[in-house]
């Protein structure tokens, strides 16, 4: 098992009885089953929860951890780490911000990985073959590939489907460096295997992942390089959200190399030694440890796609709006086929696909209000278009911006270097897009996202009583900023000759 998950402790073996069990044994396979589901992720295993509580016949295949990324190597072990950093942060900072006690020395990085691994465990449960063998699912361990349009082996088993749902997500991709593969270098998947804080930490990538763990490992007490490609951090974000990030990130220690093409990586002794070329000019980098987070690629290979009917494009399966393959029996969710590579993602393809498949549903991913947020101190959060987007879409846009500068809550809380943006229906109320960047963005977006997903414009959140001092206030404030564009020089003329009268 120690190339499922490291180290072999208690609460890993725990974590592994939960969600790849040692002795299970595969039922036997029914005559036909409704829904056969390739992947444990999210997005498979809301797929095959729901089918099952419909009542219908639902296999479930898994090779290698039920919970897929999110449990094991994504969301359930970043945040609990994050959350470490940001209390080592806090407290390293407590006297000299808010009057806290000092706080200095080196903190215990093996506590930190330890909580994570048992919180984990804990949290398995819910992901768990036993709990989906409770609720009528067949769960099958091993790699399931498609062996004709409508049936897939699994360790020798045939499985004959009515429908079948590919939901087997990604994985890291290394890019082409000479003598990066020879670096052993880690990834999403490994980094949490740590039990030694690294002393220099070089991470290549400045999406999500790289910043989140690059800002976080820092805060540990690594010496943290991050290098990228691009000349931005968070590329799909605004350049001007980005910069806040880099900006505290920087603070936090973070040596960044923005704008670098990566040369080689080769072995000086104990040291990985990474040659980048900026600006014309060679530099090199040498960590105890290297972190991978440029991009990922679908896990497609080994499926059995050709037999199964299933085209294959350079995003991972080809679907349509409504999730099917070019096979009608069979669709896919999540990372596998969609460029919104998150768990909420592939959460909402799979109650789409339970309709459309087992059903006669129309329900369509082009209708979906997606947010996402980025883990970061500040977070970055948004839904909908960007201006960008709005132009390609020839809409006309008025844009809002609101800081934080001036929210009492963030000034009390020593977190008020953010805003957030609205891009509103030129003329309207109505909300075509968001970002917002400030501490808690991610939990304060979902407003923003009912918003959009129900057409109520900044006109009703205006109207809407918000507590006080909250974070979330701010979005009020937008609102209030809308309201008054509308109280224009011909407006405040009425008003006044109406005054006049009374």
């Amino acid at each position: 098992m120690s190339d499922l998950i490291r180290p072999l402790d208690d609460h890993n073996r725990r974590h592994l009885a939960n969600v790849h069990p040692p002795a299970h044994v595969n039922p036997k396979p029914r005559d036909r089953y409704h829904l056969v589901v390739i992947g444990a992720g999210p997005g498979g295993l809301v797929a095959a929860a729901a089918g099952a509580a419909l009542g219908a016949r639902v296999a479930l295949v898994e090779k290698h951890l039920m919970g897929g990324d999110c449990l094991n190597v994504g969301c359930v072990p970043s945040k609990a780490i994050i959350r470490a950093a940001r209390a080592w942060h806090e407290a390293r900072h407590g006297a000299a911000r808010f009057g806290g006690p000092a706080a200095a020395g080196a903190g215990d990085f093996g506590a930190v990985m330890e909580r994570m691994r048992r919180l984990r465990a804990d949290m398995s449960r819910v992901d768990s073959v036993a709990r989906f063998a409770g609720l009528g699912v067949d769960v099958f361990i091993g790699a399931g590939r498609f062996a004709a349009r409508d049936a897939v082996e699994v360790g020798g088993a045939r499985l004959t489907f009515r429908r079948a749902v590919i939901a087997t997500g990604a994985r890291p991709a290394l890019p082409p460096i000479p003598g990066l593969a020879e670096a052993g270098p880690l990834t999403n998947e490994t980094i949490f295997w740590l039990t030694e804080l690294p002393r220099r930490l070089l991470v290549l990538g400045a999406g999500p992942i790289g910043c989140e763990m690059a800002q976080t490992f820092a805060r540990f007490g690594s010496r943290v390089t991050l290098a990228n490609r691009g000349g931005q951090i968070l590329p799909r974000e605004d350049g001007d959200a980005a910069r806040l990030v880099e900006e505290a990130m920087v603070k936090d220690g973070v040596d960044l190399r923005l704008g670098s093409r990566f040369l080689e990586v080769r072995s000086e002794g104990d040291d990985k030694v990474v040659v980048l070329e900026r600006g014309g000019r060679r530099e090199t980098v040498a960590a105890d440890a290297i972190l991978v987070a440029a991009g990922r690629r679908p896990n497609v290979e080994d499926l059995g796609c050709a037999a199964g009917g299933v085209a294959l494009g350079d995003r991972g399966v080809v679907v349509d709006d409504r999730l099917r393959t070019t096979n009608p029996r069979v669709y896919a969710v999540g990372d596998v086929c969609s460029p919104h590579q998150f768990t909420h993602a592939a959460d909402a393809h799979a109650r789409m696909v339970v309709q459309n498949a087992l059903f006669f549903g129309r329900a369509r991913v082009s209708r979906l209000v997606m947010p996402w947020c980025t883990y970061t101190s500040p977070e970055i959060a948004h839904v909908g278009m960007h201006a960008a987007d709005a132009a390609r879409a020839g809409h006309a846009v008025d844009t809002l911006t609101v800081p934080l500068e001036d929210l009492d809550r963030a000034i009390l809380d020593g977190a008020n270097e953010g805003f957030v943006r609205v891009h509103l229906r030129k003329g309207t109320d109505r909300i075509l897009g968001a970002t917002l960047v400030a501490e808690h963005a991610g939990d304060m977006i979902g407003e923003l996202a009912l918003a959009i997903t129900a057409g109520t414009g900044l006109g009703a959140i205006a109207g809407t009583i918000h507590p006080y001092p909250t974070q979330g206030e701010i979005i009020r404030k937008a609102a209030d900023a809308w309201r008054r564009t509308k109280l224009t020089p011909a407006v405040k003329r009425i008003f006044a000759a109406y005054f006049r009268l009374v």
